[in-house]
This record gives C-alpha cells, sequence and structure tokens, in this order.
C-alpha cells in the first residue's frame, strides 16, 4: 500500500459548475432575486419529477418540515412518532411546533424506522409520524399506513430526491414531503428545501405559511394592477422562501438528478461487491422494489469480527486522506433529548448502535474510479 499515491477525498462534494454559473446571470441581472419565476420553474420540475401535483420551494428541509407540522395541525400536547436514528432537525421541528417527539427505535439493516415497534408508540395524544428515507432508501409508507391508519403522514425525504419504493416517487407517499438541497445532497442549492403534496388545500395552506401568511404572493402583487393593495394575514406564517437566485441553480440540479443517481447506483453497486465477503462490514441491504437516492453510502462495521474499532477506522482512513462519518446520529442520545425525556442510550438499541458502528464512506459525483479503488484498498488491505 505504501506504493499508492495519497489521496484526498471529501466525504462529499457539490457536482456544480459553468451551467450553474450562468443560471445566476438571470435573476441578478433582471433584479427579481427573492421568489420569483425561477423558483416557480424549479417547483414545476420538481413535482413532475416525483410524481406529485404541488411542490413549493422553502430555505431548507428544517423549515418545510417544521410548516409540514404546522399545516397538519400539530400543536401544544400532541405527540408525533419519530425514528431515534436521523439527524436533528427531524425531533426539532415536533419541538417547534409545541408537540412532544415520540422515538421509534430503527431497523438495524435499513437504519429506517423499524415497523414492528410503531403500533406500541401511539396513544391518544399521537397526531402524526415522520417517517424519515435515511440516507436515500425509502421507509415503507404503506406499511404504516395500515399499522396506523388515521395518523399524518410527513415524510422526512431530506436524502431522498429521485428515491423511489415499487415505482412511487419520495414525496407522494404521505401527506407531505420534506426535501433538502443541502451541499451534502444529491442535488444542492446551498440550502434549501421543498415541500410536496397531492393535497389541494394543504398545498394552499403551505404557500401562505411560507410566506408570512399573506393571501397573495409577492409576485402577484408587484405584477398586479393595483400597486396600494397588501396581502391579507388572516394566518401567523414564517419568512421561509427560497430566493430565485437559489431555484435559477435548482434549475440546473434538478434535470441532473437521475444522472447523479444512476452514477451512484454504479459506485455503490461497486463497494458492494468489492465489500461482500469482509465478514466484519455490513453493506447496505435493501429489496428491488426500491430505487435508493444513495444521498450516502453508510456500512455497518462489526467490532467482534473487525481488525480496529469504528472509531479508529475512521481515523486511519482520515490519516491516508478518505473522509468518513457516522451515518447520522441517535437523536435520543444528544443532551437536550437525554436530559430533558430522561432516555438512556440504550433505550433504542437499534439506534444506539447505528450511533456507534455506522461509517460513511465518500460517494458523490466529483469522484473519479481510481478515488473508489483507492479507499477499497485501504479498507481491504487492513
Amino acid at each position: 500500500m505504501e506504493t499508492i499515491i495519497k489521496r484526498n477525498i471529501p466525504i462529499s462534494l457539490p457536482s456544480m459548475g459553468q451551467e450553474e454559473w450562468e443560471a445566476v446571470k438571470e435573476p441578478i441581472f433582471s433584479g427579481w432575486i427573492t421568489q420569483g419565476p425561477k423558483v416557480k420553474e424549479f417547483e414545476d420540475i420538481f413535482a413532475r419529477r416525483h410524481q406529485v401535483k404541488h411542490a413549493l420551494a422553502v430555505s431548507n428541509c428544517t423549515t418545510a418540515l417544521h410548516l409540514a407540522l404546522v399545516a397538519l395541525g400539530v400543536g401544544t400536547g400532541d405527540e408525533v412518532l419519530v425514528p431515534a436514528f436521523t439527524w436533528v432537525s427531524t425531533a426539532n421541528a415536533v419541538i417547534y411546533c409545541g408537540a412532544t417527539p415520540v422515538f421509534v427505535d430503527i431497523d438495524p439493516v435499513t437504519f429506517n424506522i423499524d415497523l414492528n415497534r410503531i403500533k406500541v408508540k401511539i396513544t391518544s395524544k399521537t397526531k402524526a409520524i415522520i417517517p424519515v428515507h435515511l440516507f436515500g432508501l425509502c421507509a415503507d409508507v404503506e406499511a404504516i399506513k395500515k399499522i396506523a391508519p388515521g395518523l399524518k403522514i410527513v415524510e422526512d425525504g431530506a436524502c431522498a430526491a429521485g428515491s423511489a419504493i415499487n415505482g412511487r416517487s419520495a414525496g407522494s407517499l404521505g401527506d407531505i414531503g420534506c426535501f433538502s438541497f443541502h451541499p451534502r445532497k444529491s442535488v444542492t442549492t446551498g440550502e434549501g428545501g421543498m415541500l410536496t403534496t397531492n393535497d389541494d388545500e394543504l398545498a394552499e395552506k403551505l404557500n401562505r405559511l411560507r410566506n408570512h401568511g399573506a393571501s397573495i404572493s409577492e409576485e402577484q402583487r408587484h405584477k398586479g394592477p393595483k400597486p396600494y393593495i397588501l396581502p391579507e394575514f388572516d394566518i401567523v406564517g414564517y419568512n421561509y422562501r427560497m430566493t430565485d437566485i437559489q431555484g435559477a441553480v435548482g434549475v440546473v440540479q434538478i434535470k441532473k438528478l437521475d444522472t447523479f443517481i444512476d452514477e451512484r447506483e454504479v459506485r455503490a453497486r461497486y463497494y458492494n461487491e468489492q465489500f461482500k465477503d469482509l465478514d466484519w462490514l455490513r453493506v447496505p441491504d435493501y429489496g428491488k422494489e426500491y430505487k435508493h437516492g444513495w444521498q450516502s453510502y453508510v456500512l455497518f462495521v462489526d467490532e467482534a469480527k473487525a481488525p480496529m474499532k469504528r472509531n479508529d477506522l475512521m481515523e486511519y482512513l482520515q490519516q491516508q486522506g478518505v473522509s468518513t462519518r457516522p451515518g447520522t446520529h441517535a437523536v435520543h442520545m444528544l443532551g437536550y433529548y437525554a436530559h430533558t425525556y430522561g432516555i438512556k442510550p440504550t433505550d433504542f438499541p437499534g439506534a444506539f448502535a447505528a450511533n456507534e458502528y455506522s461509517m460513511s464512506i465518500p460517494l458523490h459525483n466529483k469522484m473519479v474510479t481510481e478515488d473508489y479503488e483507492y479507499i477499497v484498498g485501504l479498507i481491504k488491505n487492513l
């Protein structure tokens, strides 16, 4: 291994270039910089791609989750079921509404919410559930509907643009879908998010909530014949809008989504094939009914068999120029949630294990074949 030239491979790198650079010139030179025609174009393309009637762009996925819960009437005294292994914003959005997040353990193979543990968590206070399509693998929303009929379903699809299950796109499966365009996602607008729904009334409510609760948009008002008319504000809303600069980038990026995912699928299969005989590594495992979005490629390190502990392995790879991360974190182990709700780390063993032993390795569209071969070589030759 000493003869291999050391490489520098980040955990993620957005795939952007000249097209995105050219796209931002239009809103900059037109003077329409805040939410406007480019955001609308981005929304329309996103909606068509994800098989939904409505897509509404917002400032990020966290604000999307917050608006989704508000629109569904979640408030003080309500409970919302949340997987214990996810990014903290999934649970934070519940807190924003004055409601209580109720954690559910995860399936240790898929890292998604454990269907067998949902029913026992439902009480008379349970208003909604947020299944997370973690790392780009859809949660089984249809199964959740059968287990918990009547519960509102908010899909946390932060990682799942382009993902699907049984031919149905993420974001079209529940009442409302929420997506992220953070730079670690397959398509990015720097920061940014998207809400999706097939419900006309919810779409109208979400549209107003993201814009201070205004009865008409800024674009409608400024282009209208009566400039003295201001919107009505009969609900309390938020300023969660996306800018047209971001929308212009989003239009370019969303058109590349399937190309990005197809490339990641090929690279993920390469990883799977190379690592399949390492009994101390568990590779992503899912059925043919899934179209994986591959926001991340996440392994599980069996320390009982591994040549070194997960953290030591991550440090070693870092020293060799390969960035890694834990898959994500067990939210119930984070200070605020552990202290507020008196939760022990082992109360959710699946999430605890994923927190301690998951490892994400680089998988993104700026990598080349030699990068993948280098990473595989380092791991297989430990």
